[in-house]
């Protein structure tokens, strides 16, 4: 028989883990599996905060695609497009015309962007926290405004320069916010001009409460660590504007910050659009336990979806719920997923995906962290060190497992590096003006 094409479109989490289980459970002769992402990477989002922070490399954050994914077509592009009436998708390579790259099986997993507001100033001034190009510039930046803090004799600038404002009290917003003050405060060592009591780190949360998705009492143990580190923390509180860099919350305050962090959620990709699947009020790919795309009661054939963009019903939980979007349903959809499409192509019925949420843990900086799984809750050392097993185990590639542990081993004896390496983000500019007609 001729071998099926699977069209995995989008290699995050759910891409990746599901494209190389599929090269694993089906050979050649069965299927053919093709990989299309604008990047030649997975970024392991998780480790964001440390790569952020310097406690790993950016680049041990990531995954190579063509390193992992051997046995399946890779295709350095964005798709368009996707038209499952006649089973072809659209793709915009990185250089050249469009293509169209016909199907089988297509894995829609385009994953989430920031969810942003309508917020004055915010499009000019913020900076999300999903990618790694974004948490290597909010590392150097910060490393940069203290550098500006420590040259400058205006008290102005130095406060500006020196305020540091988050946006969103969720895992990525708390581990962010806790993971760079606990760089800025150890990089002061390095600036006799400056004090830890000169920085001001402001968090801002719309809702009452940080981390929803544990029990409020461990989300009340954040906010009084993050206090005890005179920490600003705004709940109940939204940000109404940050034009020209002053930002302006409901509760009435003003100030100005030249750091703006928007971690206020997230959404299904816009890609989603350009597709004629269906979706539902939140936008999300509607599937079935088994991660088939539905139609109402109608089967989409061929058609299926996992992760942040997929709204998939939770079976431990009453009906009418959904899967939370984390990276631990999305691995473990992905799996399923990967093995139900194998069980189609070879004549058999798909399996339900089922999975209790086993609990969730976060880092506050170096030796410090939250911890909620299966019930037991861990404060601290303990819970931090959890973190950092935990996502161990979960990052892809035994390469990758390896560098990350060496980076965490040299950093018990070689001090955090806090360089900015500001260049990076505007690397022609120098010889721009070299090269100038005079």
């Amino acid at each position: 028989m001729n071998p099926k094409r699977i069209l995995v479109v989008g290699a995050g989490h759910v891409g990746l883990y599901a494209a190389l289980r599929l090269s694993k459970k089906l050979s050649s002769r069965e299927a053919e599996v093709v990989v299309v992402d604008p990047q030649p990477h997975m970024t392991y989002q998780p480790f964001l905060p440390e790569a952020a922070a310097g406690n790993i490399s950016p680049r041990h954050s990531v995954v190579p695609l063509r390193r992992e994914l051997r046995r399946c077509k890779v295709v350095a592009g964005t798709v368009t497009r996707i038209e499952h009436d006649r089973k072809v998708a659209t793709v915009q390579p990185i250089s050249g015309p469009t293509r169209e790259i016909p199907y089988d099986h297509v894995v829609v997993a385009p994953g989430s962007v920031s969810r942003t507001l309508p917020i004055p100033g915010l499009h000019e001034h913020g900076i999300g926290f999903k990618t790694i190009g974004e948490a290597i510039y909010l590392r150097n930046h910060v490393l940069d405004r203290l550098d500006v803090a420590a040259a400058t004799q205006d008290a102005q600038v130095r406060r500006s320069a020196l305020t540091f404002t988050f946006v969103g009290g969720g895992y990525a917003g708390i581990e962010a916010l806790a993971e760079m003050e606990d760089m800025a405060r150890d990089a002061l060592r390095y600036y006799p001009e400056l004090e830890p009591e000169d920085m001001r780190w402001v968090l801002v949360e719309a809702t009452q409460r940080v981390l929803p998705e544990v029990d409020r009492d461990m989300g009340a143990y954040t906010v009084q660590q993050l206090l005890k580190r005179n920490m600003d923390i705004r709940l109940d509180t939204r940000l109404e504007s940050c034009v020209d860099g002053v930002v302006k919350l409901s509760d009435g305050d003003s100030f100005r910050s030249d750091t703006i962090v928007w971690t206020a959620g997230v959404k299904p990709s816009p890609m989603l659009d350009a597709t004629d699947f269906p979706r539902d009020e939140r936008r999300r790919v509607t599937c079935l336990p088994t991660l088939q795309v539905v139609d109402g009661d109608r089967v989409v054939e061929g058609a299926w979806s996992a992760g942040d963009c997929a709204a998939v019903p939770d079976l431990t939980k009453e009906p009418g719920n959904f899967c939370s979007p984390s990276a631990q349903h999305a691995v473990r959809q992905a799996a399923r997923m990967a093995d139900n499409i194998a069980n189609v192509i070879r004549g058999r019925q798909p399996v339900d995906y089922k999975h209790k949420h086993a609990g969730s843990v976060a880092s506050l900086g170096l030796h410090k962290g939250v911890a909620q799984v299966y019930g037991i809750k861990m404060t601290g050392w303990p819970a931090w060190f959890m973190h950092r097993t935990y996502h161990m185990s979960r990052i892809p590639s035994f390469n990758r497992k390896v560098r990350v542990v060496v980076d965490w081993s040299l950093a018990f004896f070689l001090k955090r590096e806090v360089v900015a390496l500001g260049q990076l983000h505007d690397p022609r500019e120098e010889f721009a003006e070299a090269s100038q007609p005079r």
